[in-house]
């Protein structure tokens, strides 16, 4: 938000007041303001986009482990499983760009435009101990309820073609013994630091909301994905001139 807008919020409305516009900017700008407010988009992955820069942009609202101490309700993404299902069962496309967006920094693979399928169904950056190079974690979705180790054999497969590091196979279904053999069976990435990382890791959606699952790589510099949203100040926070 340009810096003459959020002065006008600023005038016309009074601390604890609401302000409703469907831009990311304009949620910042009122939250750094403590006014109330109401974001509005129409995709799950843009308002989980939103949620990330807030943690950001606010980082004294949010504890450990993105644990919010900033109050707001998240109306229309899958809250759980069942929710899950249902988005998959009405709309596969957007159910893909919503799992994406569980894996914190992920982007949807080629700007979320539709296309051939190619394996791939977002992508997500990395750096290493040395800092050099941008490394590369590929994101397969799968969300029917039969799943098995050819799936993840093709995962691998698409690993080796895009020369990625890592790769992460979410599923909304449990995956079976055979494919976290399959899954096993691609080794490791080894870190300069000296740990090891699976190659291929099977993440499930229910794991991911419950929090019971994350991605693992190297963090040596994060945000490597998305610009960085400055860490903002409250309004009691900003020195008087």
């Amino acid at each position: 938000m340009k810096c003459g807008n959020r002065r006008i919020k600023k005038i016309a409305t009074l601390a604890g007041s609401r302000i409703t516009k469907p831009s990311f900017s304009a949620v910042s700008s009122a939250q750094k303001l403590n006014r109330k407010w109401i974001g509005i988009d129409i995709t799950c992955l843009a308002i989980s986009l939103i949620e990330s820069r807030l943690k950001k942009a606010f980082p004294e609202d949010f504890g450990e482990e993105g644990q919010r101490r900033l109050r707001y309700e998240v109306i229309g993404t899958p809250k759980d499983l069942e929710s899950a299902r249902d988005l998959a069962r009405r709309d596969k496309y957007q159910f893909q760009l919503w799992a994406v967006s569980l894996s914190d920094e992920a982007q949807p693979w080629r700007g979320k435009m539709k296309g051939a399928d190619t394996g791939i169904d977002g992508i997500r950056y990395f750096r290493d101990l040395d800092r050099k190079e941008v490394h590369t974690i590929l994101i397969s979705v799968k969300g029917g309820e039969n799943v098995g180790p050819a799936m993840v054999k093709d995962s691998i497969a698409t690993l080796a073609r895009d020369q990625a590091l890592i790769g992460l196979f979410i599923t909304l279904a449990a995956p079976t013994k055979a494919m976290q053999t399959e899954a096993a069976a691609a080794g490791f990435y080894e870190s300069p630091n000296g740990k090891k990382y699976p190659r291929l890791q099977l993440l499930t959606i229910d794991g991911l909301l419950e929090k019971t699952h994350r991605t693992e790589h190297p963090d040596y510099e994060p945000d490597t994905g998305y610009k960085k949203s400055k860490a903002e100040r409250r309004a009691e926070q900003q020195k008087l001139i």
